[in-house]
Formats: C-alpha cells, sequence, structure tokens
C-alpha cells in the first residue's frame, strides 16, 4: 500500500516548503493567487534586476519560517496535541495571508488607495479614523474578515477551530485584542503575533534572505538557524510571550544589522526611491482617474500586470518617465542617524534652500526624504524578552545596546534633477555649498553630504 504524498514546493531559499492538502486549496484561492503578479520589492528591480520574486514566493517562505519558529517553541508534550495542532495551523494560515493586501508593485501605489470608509471594513475592525487614507493592511482585514476568501477559511479551517477572525488578530489586531488563543488559563495570543509580526518574526526572517538572494547582496544574511534553535516561551503576567535564549545575542544582533543594512543599500536606493516618487506624482496628477478601488473584489482583480499596463497606455508625462526607465539625476544625497527631530529639521531646512535656488534658475528639482524603521514600534520590543543565563527574563530593548543604537533609523534626504539639467544643477550646487552650506558644515551636523 503505497502511502499518499504530501503535497511538496521547491523554494529557492528553504528547499522543500510542505503543505496540507487544506493549505494547497487554500493556496489556489484566486485572493493568494494574486500575489503571483505582485512582486515582493515593487520598483527596486529597476536598481537590482534579479528582484522580481514576488509575494507569493515570500508568504509560502513565511509560512515554512513560521512553523520552524513554532516547533522551536513548543516542543512534543509541551501543550496537548489538539491545542498544539490548533496554534501551529492557525499560525501558517496566517502567514500565507500576512501579505494578501499588498497592492500592486509593493508599497508604492499606497498613494492611490482610497479612504478608509470606501472599505466598509467589518464591525469590530480596529478602529481608524474613516477619513484617512487606507493602508494595506486595512485591505487585508477586509479581504480576510469580508470577501470571497472568508467563505474558503471557514471551509478549509473551520472544523478546526480557525476562524478569520482569529487569523486577522494574529495578523493585524492591535495589541490588546488577546484572550483568542488560550489554554490552561494562559493567553497564548501574544507569542503566536509575535512569529507573524516582531522584531524577532518569521516575516523578517524570510524577506531579508530572499531580497539578499534575488538583489545579489550579501547585506540581508544571519545565522536564522541558531536564532530559531534559540527561541523560548516566557510567562508574564498570564501571557505566553517570545523570548529568546542570551547565548543567542550575536546572532540577534546581527539579524538587526542585516535589516537594517538592507534599507541603506536596497530598500531606500536612490534609484527605487526616485521612481516611486514618480509613480506617487503619476497617482497624483491622474486624480479620480485611477484611485484603486475600495469593492475588495475589484481590488483583488488588480496586480502589478494591471498597473503597468496602465503606465504604458498612458501619456502622462510621470508615466512615461517610468515606463522608459528615465530617472532623474541624483544631485546630492545627505544621511542622517541621529536624533530623530534634529534630523528631520537641520536637512530639510537646507536642502529646502537648495530647492528654492534651482527652481528660480528655472530647474525642475525633486527633494525626497527617506528613512528605514528599525522597529515596528516600542511595544514591539518591551514584549520580547531575552532569557539571562540566571532564568531572568529582561525586556529586549533593556538588554541590547546594538538595539537601542539603532532606534534612530537612517534618514536620506534627496535632491533629484532631470537628466539633461545635471550640469547647469552642478553649478547651482556649487554655488549653494560656497555660500554657507559647505559639506564639512553637514558632516558636523552628522549629515553625510554627496556630491
Amino acid at each position: 500500500m503505497h502511502k499518499k504524498p504530501t503535497p511538496t514546493i521547491r523554494d529557492p531559499i528553504h528547499g522543500f516548503v510542505t503543505l496540507s492538502s487544506a493549505e494547497l486549496s487554500l493556496l489556489d484561492q484566486p485572493a493568494l493567487q494574486r500575489l503571483r503578479n505582485v512582486k515582493q520589492l515593487g520598483l527596486v528591480d529597476l536598481a537590482f534586476p534579479g528582484a522580481t520574486h514576488t509575494r507569493y514566493n515570500h508568504s509560502l517562505g513565511a509560512m515554512h519560517v513560521a512553523t520552524r519558529l513554532f516547533d522551536s517553541l513548543f516542543g512534543k508534550g509541551d501543550l496537548p496535541t489538539a491545542v498544539h495542532n490548533h496554534f501551529r495551523q492557525a499560525v501558517r494560515v496566517a502567514m500565507l495571508l500576512h501579505d494578501i493586501g499588498h497592492p500592486p508593485l509593493s508599497h508604492a501605489a499606497e498613494a492611490a488607495m482610497p479612504a478608509v470608509k470606501e472599505l466598509q471594513l467589518p464591525k469590530g475592525s480596529p478602529c481608524r479614523n474613516l477619513d484617512e487614507r487606507a493602508t494595506h493592511e486595512d485591505y487585508t482585514l477586509k479581504i480576510i474578515l469580508d470577501s470571497s476568501l472568508t467563505a474558503a477559511l471557514k471551509h478549509l479551517f473551520g472544523d478546526q477551530g480557525i476562524s478569520p477572525r482569529g487569523i486577522a488578530a494574529l495578523i493585524c489586531a492591535r495589541p490588546e485584542e488577546t484572550n483568542i488563543f488560550t489554554h490552561n488559563g494562559l493567553d497564548y495570543t501574544p507569542i503566536l503575533k509575535q512569529i507573524v509580526s516582531s522584531e524577532c518574526d518569521a516575516d523578517r526572517m524570510d524577506y531579508l534572505r530572499r531580497d539578499s538572494v534575488f538583489c545579489g547582496v550579501d547585506y540581508g544574511k544571519f545565522d536564522a538557524d541558531w536564532l530559531i534553535h534559540n527561541v523560548v516561551p516566557v510567562q508574564q503576567d498570564g501571557s505566553v510571550y517570545l523570548g529568546l535564549l542570551s547565548r543567542a545575542l550575536f546572532a540577534f544582533e546581527d539579524f538587526l544589522l542585516s535589516r537594517y543594512h538592507m534599507f541603506a543599500t536596497v530598500y531606500l536606493h536612490h534609484t527605487p526611491v526616485l521612481f516611486n516618487e514618480l509613480l506617487r506624482r503619476c497617482f497624483f496628477s491622474l486624480g479620480e482617474s485611477f484611485t484603486l478601488p475600495g469593492d475588495i473584489e475589484a481590488y483583488l482583480s488588480i496586480d502589478d500586470i494591471t498597473i503597468w499596463h496602465t503606465l504604458r497606455t498612458s501619456l502622462n508625462p510621470w508615466a512615461r518617465l517610468i515606463v522608459q526607465r528615465r530617472p532623474y539625476h541624483m544631485l546630492t544625497e545627505h544621511r542622517y542617524e541621529g536624533d530623530e527631530q534634529e534630523s528631520r529639521s537641520q536637512p530639510s531646512t537646507a536642502l529646502q534652500d537648495l530647492h528654492a535656488r534651482l527652481v528660480r534658475q528655472s530647474l525642475e528639482p525633486v527633494t525626497i526624504h527617506s528613512e528605514s524603521t528599525l522597529a515596528k514600534s516600542p511595544r514591539a520590543c518591551r514584549d520580547i524578552y531575552i532569557l539571562t543565563p540566571t532564568g531572568k527574563a529582561v525586556p529586549l530593548d533593556h538588554y541590547v545596546p546594538l538595539y537601542r543604537r539603532y532606534r534612530h533609523p537612517a534618514r536620506f534626504h534627496r535632491v533629484y534633477v532631470p537628466a539633461v539639467q545635471k550640469q547647469q544643477a552642478a553649478k547651482v550646487l556649487h554655488t549653494w555649498i560656497d555660500h554657507g552650506h559647505p559639506r564639512k558644515q553637514h558632516q558636523n551636523n552628522g549629515v553625510e553630504a554627496v556630491l
């Protein structure tokens, strides 16, 4: 008698990724198949041509890493079999769906999202100002809780006690929404959420390695095996949180640095940053003629192919620059890593003056301020613990000096001009430097100027 083979998918990062028949059916849902045509890094491939991997690839990889984290946290016998299987399955489904609401071209197209009220989110969704622009997380909530995918989730996983609300809670719920995954008087919701989204989550562990490989850089590499091997559950005040043995501290610091360096070198590379701004201007100039729909089924029909078709058939000047890959010339770049208020004000004030000088010379500068963010939120690091050799659980931000060192994001302040204006703009730049904005002065203020 032959054993029925387990559904398996080959992944370039993790090798074999195994799936249950229910998970395979979930993958075949149109909402997930759409992610095959949503690139993980949007317009980054305009600078790193290999970066054409998709949200679909990443979702599978993140599910695999989340499973490894869960199995390292909860060994055989740590939880009753039924509870173990329930929690494990919920985490796997949450990771498969954590990017389900992402717009085409990654975060760049969020500028074309409508107000939150247009989505008509179900009652009980996290409170938001309904007039604010929607985010991909709002769309994720809507897709999970109120779309054609909702019925599929109930059908495929309802008999395991897994509900759309429970999955949404692991992905998007506010920290105070707990008591959804409980056992023996303990709330396991925090630790399950942290596997999905935290300072040491499966999302980052996959995308850093995956993006590094496909971009052809080494910055996103870290010792994932040692990190995963050293995670532990930590019980605090009736809840269970993610902990890390202190012997893995160096691996965790390397993990932090990997993310920081990937932002500095890849995600905030000056070319995709510029094209993202051109795309934003394109959306703005097209106005209501191109706004992502609030109707969720219509939204699920839109992917990168849809956006590229719109850009290619448009006579909009911003669209033509993107389609023909005609980047502006980066005239100057200032990088700052100091205090948030100071780093926003000093370079911004200086570059506003340069921008004004360029405009007075009838040039067309584009000034862009972009930044990385190391921590998802202050609470995200407080609720992760380092377990010392004496068994004491210490909050992450109290124990890891490197975390405090990189708490402030790297900020890039850049000025671009059309390529045909490069020489004339260079003259304005040097005049600006000679009249009170020398490079030395910026370096003394913590700013590195690149001319």
